[in-house]
């Protein structure tokens, strides 16, 4: 079994990702922390999640350096898709639909993937932009809000700073675009049926490290 080293936060808990893949599992991934990786043995890097801003993220130096000693890296879900998007070509596999939409430039900046989390617990505080776009396609789609409504809360999100995007502000900043009966229908709704693409591209790239490992 090749060594295997992820990096994982806020985008999947941990004790679903181990049910999926033995791994050492690290901490978003800052600045130096691949050539960290590296230097401590892994033969398979995969990079989920990362920080944006509160320390420097990671470089494409050390994906490169990475890569041309012979590591597989493994991009998905929020900095790790993004990375990837810009590092395929170079040999970084890249996972699940964030990364195909930043490839397909669909998606170009990194205030759509990012977050703010609780470092002791890992459980995001605020809510990425990706996973919003999602749920309000999918609200559109079973009819708990209309395009009009739709376009006023995405604008919305769009206006707040990456940390204050929950969605009682969002809704909140919609002003009157959208009604009180809509907002407490698509509130109630968002407590069960919200989308999380970030959680579903992590999965999808811990399956995809365990079934390259198996081969």
């Amino acid at each position: 079994m090749p060594k295997i080293i992820v990096f994982l936060g806020p985008s999947l808990d941990l004790e679903s990702a181990e049910k999926i893949l033995t791994a050492e599992y690290r901490p978003p991934a800052k600045r130096g922390d691949l050539i960290t990786a590296a230097r401590d043995g892994a033969e398979i890097i995969g990079l989920i999640d990362g920080v944006f801003h509160q320390e420097s993220a990671v470089a494409h130096r050390e994906i490169l350096a990475a890569l041309k000693g012979g590591i597989r890296v493994v991009g998905s879900s929020s900095m790790g898709a993004l990375r990837a998007a810009e590092m395929d070509t170079l040999g970084m596999v890249g996972i699940g639909e964030i990364y195909r939409m930043y490839k397909s430039s669909e998606l170009e900046s990194d205030d759509e993937v990012a977050l703010v989390f609780d470092p002791n617990s890992g459980l995001s505080l605020s809510e990425p932009l990706i996973n919003i776009r999602f749920t309000l396609k999918r609200a559109k789609e079973s009819g708990i809000i209309d395009t009009a409504v739709h376009d006023a809360l995405l604008v919305s999100a769009r206006s707040l700073f990456y940390p204050k995007r929950t969605y009682p502000a969002i809704v909140s900043g919609s002003g009157d675009a959208v009604d009180s009966a809509t907002r407490k229908r698509f509130l109630a709704w968002v407590d069960t049926n919200a989308c999380d693409q970030k959680r579903t591209d992590a999965v999808e790239a811990l399956c995809y490290i365990a079934d390259i490992c198996d081969r």
